[in-house]
């Protein structure tokens, strides 16, 4: 047998899957994640994965999906890390891009750089904007800026020149002599973890990078000493952020790049449930303890952005974070988790987060220290949640203590404890739902022409009342939804990205030299993805070019065939047919130029059925009990259904809880309920919001 194990650790849980690779065949393990030491929940889901199982000594892969860079960055629990530039640009991070996010925020803040400025150097050598040497690398210059970062005792160094993505060499040529000069001090250059233009962006991505990678480094190489000594010596994956896996290695060089990896996985999951349903247009709901993301998928496919945020001074206001260029799956935060904490606000009305109590010390019924009221008391409270079968009991949750504390919140603004729960579950609801509204709509996409596929902890839990506000009929739950990352990490494929800038006009395109990097960049992609088993002809090949008018600011991605070098013309031709989509027009006269070039491979895409292992079934008899019913505004007795002594085929009604050790499904409303031939449950509403 061939076993393959996947681990994602989140901001409260850490879930486990172990796969059965020749049956289909899966095992389920969730701990509370340890913050200090986050290898120590990794180890309790393991272990528990293979007691369930039997033995260790077949499982060839381990797929790892992780929060520690987020945290890391947000925390900034880094390493003390030097920037190396080109003189003049040392204060590119913090002028950044003279934006403001807010135009009537009088009382606006940015993110502090990564970097002090005291720790950022400025060398003379200096390349033109077609790549030509206008300054060469001084040896002796760069030799005394290594000096100055030895006695300082920088843990990291981040090297970002002006026109890099042209031309590389001169960052290589100072990561040598630095290297030489520092060893042990791992060096970030821009060139190789971020080649695409804008300056400030690719400044800020490569800083992040050196920022964690020593931290990151570390942690891979405990958590390979840990599975050895657990008797694994199966390859070690990280699932990224671009919806895809990689080696260990590639990921220690370039830890920027893992920032989204559990939410991608939650994706994955909902799309392999969506592909085997027949479902083209899919939103997947993905909310765990700490927060819930959304994505949408046409035809499978979830849109890459090359740019995105991160530790935002305002939680949901695009610019107030700082910006990392890479690959990464399209989502959109839109809300909170279970252990977001409700409060009143400054106006004396009822909110929900953007604070977690996480797992440590946790909502107030965990009874492990928390006393703020969570969205998980008020779940507890409304019903959706079983007090003696949390996690399939191995966790009891305290009633009396949610009421408390709900209690205590709610007095404030003369409600009481039920009330208080009513009015969470609502906000939190209606937050989500608006914000994929949005999200849907600044795609151009209909929300009503869309099914919503749960998964995560929370998410089953809240997915059929956010579907109805969203007018959304169709929901699916998948197997498993609970640890639904776990499962998107089974099914992702391999995959590995290259970029390169370089504006210029068509016209003077020269496509010798094109050929010549997309053939480069082919082979440092052949490389990268043999690295984890795959075969380099299962590689499908992609190339894209975004483009624009000369004198514009806002690019086009223009698609080609990755095996044939395009004419101009055809250039040119494709250019304006996607300019024409988008904007409805062309700009007579206009100068069509090229600006990044983007190749990527893929390998192993699968959609595949997985199935409960024996000892992850637990069977039990319908019971019933009191849940919020908001058709009624009131409690009501709802049957109870153990999810997995339902087979294939069963129809039931709605109000009712479905529940597994992982999840619940609570269908609050009234709705067709049925149980498909791959376990997926369907909820069919009646009714949507108007």
């Amino acid at each position: 047998m061939t076993l393959r194990i996947a681990i994602d650790v989140g901001g409260t849980f850490t879930d486990g899957v172990l796969l059965d690779d020749e049956t289909g065949k899966i095992w389920l393990a969730k701990s509370l994640t340890t913050y200090v030491d986050p290898g120590n929940a990794i180890a309790t889901v393991t272990r528990e994965l293979l007691e369930q199982y039997g033995t260790a000594k077949d499982v060839s892969q381990v797929v790892h999906g992780t929060t520690l860079i987020t945290n890391s960055l947000i925390e900034r629990k880094g390493v003390k890390t030097a920037l190396v530039t080109t003189t003049g640009m040392r204060d590119a991070l913090d002028i950044r891009r003279e934006l403001r996010y807010d135009t009537y925020d009088l009382g606006l803040t940015y993110p502090k750089p990564l970097v002090d400025r005291e720790d950022r150097h400025e060398i003379s050598a200096r390349l033109g904007p077609d790549g030509s040497e206008w300054a060469a690398v001084s040896s002796d210059e760069v030799s005394a800026v290594a000096a100055k970062l030895h006695a300082d005792k920088v843990g990291a160094v981040a090297v970002c020149f002006l026109h890099s993505p042209v031309s590389s060499r001169h960052e290589e040529e100072v990561r040598s002599i630095l290297a030489e000069a520092l060893p042990g001090v791992p060096v970030s250059i821009s060139s190789e973890v971020s080649g695409s233009i804008g300056e400030y962006e690719r400044m800020s991505t490569t800083v992040a990078n050196a920022f964690v990678q020593p931290l990151v480094k570390t942690y891979l190489e405990r958590l390979r000493s840990r599975f050895t000594e657990g008797g694994i010596d199966g390859r070690l994956d990280i699932m990224v952020s671009n919806g895809a896996f990689t080696t260990a290695v590639q990921a220690g060089e370039f830890p920027i790049r893992l920032l989204e990896s559990g939410p991608a996985g939650g994706v994955l999951s909902a799309i392999n449930c969506g592909m085997l349903q027949n479902a083209d247009n899919i939103l997947a709901f993905d909310m765990g303890g700490t927060t819930a993301k959304s994505c949408v998928a046409v035809n499978g496919r979830p849109e890459i952005t090359h740019t995105f945020e991160f530790a935002r001074e305002k939680r949901f206001k695009k610019g107030s974070g700082l910006p990392a260029q890479t690959p990464s799956i399209d989502l959109i935060e839109i809300g909170a988790g279970g252990g977001s904490i409700a409060k009143i606000n400054p106006l004396g009305l009822l909110q929900v987060g953007p604070e977690s109590a996480g797992s440590e010390p946790g909502p107030a019924c965990y009874s492990l220290g928390g006393e703020n009221p969570t969205v998980t008391d008020a779940d507890l409270i409304l019903g959706h949640l079983d007090p003696d079968g949390f996690l399939g009991g191995t966790m009891k949750l305290d009633g009396s203590k949610a009421m408390q504390a709900l209690a205590k919140l709610g007095s404030s603004v003369g409600l009481d404890a039920l009330e208080t729960a009513r009015g969470i579950n609502e906000i939190v609801n209606e937050n989500m739902a608006a914000a994929a509204r949005t999200h849907i709509a600044e795609k151009g996409l209909d929300a009503r022409r869309f099914t919503l596929i749960a998964t995560g902890g929370a998410g089953p839990v809240h997915a059929v009342d956010v579907a109805r506000r969203l007018r959304i009929r169709r929901v699916l739950c998948p197997i498993a939804s609970g640890v639904g990352s776990c499962l998107g990490f089974l099914v992702a494929p391999t995959r590995a990205d290259r970029a390169w800038s370089k504006v210029e006009a068509v016209e003077n395109l020269d496509r010798e030299t094109l050929a010549a990097r997309v053939a480069a960049a082919k082979n440092e992609i052949v490389d990268e993805i043999t690295a984890t088993g795959a075969h380099a002809n299962s590689i499908n090949w992609n190339l894209c070019v975004e483009m624009r008018y000369l004198g514009q600011g806002a690019n086009v991605e223009v698609v080609l065939n990755p095996a044939v070098t395009a004419s101009k013309q055809e250039l040119t031709e494709k250019f304006l047919e996607e300019y024409t989509s988008v904007f409805g027009r062309i700009v007579p006269g206009g100068i069509p130029e090229v600006v990044t070039w983007r190749v990527w491979g893929v390998s192993g895409e699968t959609v595949r059925r997985f199935e409960l292992g024996s000892t992850s079934r637990a069977h039990g008899e319908a019971t019933r009990r009191s849940l919020y019913i908001p058709e009624k505004n009131a409690m009501e007795e709802v049957e109870v259904l153990q999810r997995a002594s339902l087979p294939p085929g069963t129809k039931l009604r709605g109000p009712c809880i479905i529940t597994e050790k992982e999840s619940s499904l609570i269908v609050s409303h009234s709705a067709d309920v049925q149980i498909l031939d791959d376990g997926t449950i369907e909820v069919v509403l009646d009714e949507v919001a108007t």
